[in-house]
């Protein structure tokens, strides 16, 4: 018999393979999540950034995210969503469009990760990781077109990567990638105020 952890991408296809309804609301989702809630959602939240997907969706990940980091930040135990966030649905078809996607690319991962430098997956550091996600979060609902979304949301990522496997080694590159994400949005905001001046 197997006893080992579920790999992400094995929990990540389970998401979609237990749920049949046309629309799936956020809080059966992260119901669903169960005790590794706060990792699977921070990466569900990031993958849409990073892939083709409806105009509000970005900033929907952001909101999600945002609370999400909050209460890892205050060492909440359990993930809770407010009732108007919790009902909110996302239609299945959009559900298998962002894990189909995404599962490829964290394959190609999993073959690196693995349980390490658990030091920078403990409890304390949790808090630390819930501060960039909450920063990250409010990177991705700024209104930067084209790829604006797409450095924090690689950046959002890593680190729901490193958390689900208790991986330090993918949580450093996540905050590293956190901090270059602040620097490409930085400067984004910047062309676009520079731009905003020429016209006006």
């Amino acid at each position: 018999m197997d006893h080992r952890a579920p790999r992400t991408s094995e929990l990540l296809a389970a998401i979609t393979a237990a749920h049949s309804a046309e629309r799936i609301s956020l809080g059966e989702l992260v119901h669903a999540l169960r005790n590794r809630a706060f990792g699977l959602t921070v990466l569900l939240f990031g993958i849409p950034n990073c892939l083709p997907m409806p105009p509000g969706i970005p900033v929907i990940c952001g909101v999600v995210l945002c609370l999400v980091g909050v209460q890892m930040a205050i060492g909440r135990d359990e993930l809770w969503l407010p009732g108007w966030l919790a009902r909110r649905t996302i239609s299945h078809k959009v559900l298998d469009r962002m894990v189909n996607g995404a599962l490829p690319w964290v394959q190609r991962f999993e073959a690196y990760s693995k349980p390490r430098h658990l030091l920078f997956a403990n409890a304390a550091a949790t808090r630390v990781v819930g501060g960039l996600v909450l920063l990250l979060g409010l990177l991705l609902m700024l209104p930067i077109p084209i790829f604006g979304n797409l450095p924090p949301g690689i950046a959002v990522c890593i680190l729901g990567l490193g958390l689900v496997e208790r991986d330090g080694i993918f949580i450093i590159a996540g905050a590293v990638a956190t901090l270059i994400s602040l620097g490409v949005m930085g400067f984004l905001s910047w062309l676009l105020y520079q731009g905003a001046l020429a016209v006006f």
